[in-house]
């Protein structure tokens, strides 16, 4: 980017790391071989991030048994690093799900969780929704 358009960019974009995973001991499909950011994985293209983060959801449905909004928010988003209620809300007023909501399992139930949680740790929608189910297809 030219001009020092990429500091305006969302690290999660730039990291092609949309869910702003953080660092930490797993070896995810498509990680960038050098990983520069301190905080957050990198890597090579977006639909990785996206697969990692659609893994997540995946493991807290069937490991944790979280299969709604509030449940979800409170461990991926905790209070310790985010304003959760905020989050909450915002995935609520974005989904149409109720905060108790069970969430079903199709990539179509899930789209719009993938769809708000972008939104809400980048502040934009840089991704068509093609590019994001086929991330989400990816983790499937």
């Amino acid at each position: 980017m030219a001009d020092g358009a990429e500091k305006f960019t969302p690290r999660g974009v730039r990291n092609n790391n949309p869910g702003n995973i953080k660092k930490n001991n797993v070896r995810w499909l498509g990680l960038s071989e050098e990983q520069n950011d301190e905080t957050f994985f990198q890597f090579t293209d977006a639909k990785y991030g996206i697969r990692a983060l659609m893994k997540i959801l995946l493991t807290y449905r069937f490991q944790h048994g979280l299969t709604n909004i509030w449940s979800i928010v409170e461990r991926y988003a905790p209070s310790s690093e985010n304003n959760t209620e905020a989050y909450k809300n915002y995935l609520v007023n974005e989904t149409g799900y109720g905060m108790l909501q069970e969430i079903k399992f199709t990539i179509d139930d899930y789209l719009p969780v993938v769809k708000a949680i972008i939104v809400m740790e980048n502040g934009t929608m840089p991704y068509d929704e093609e590019t994001i189910i086929e991330g989400m297809k990816l983790a499937w």
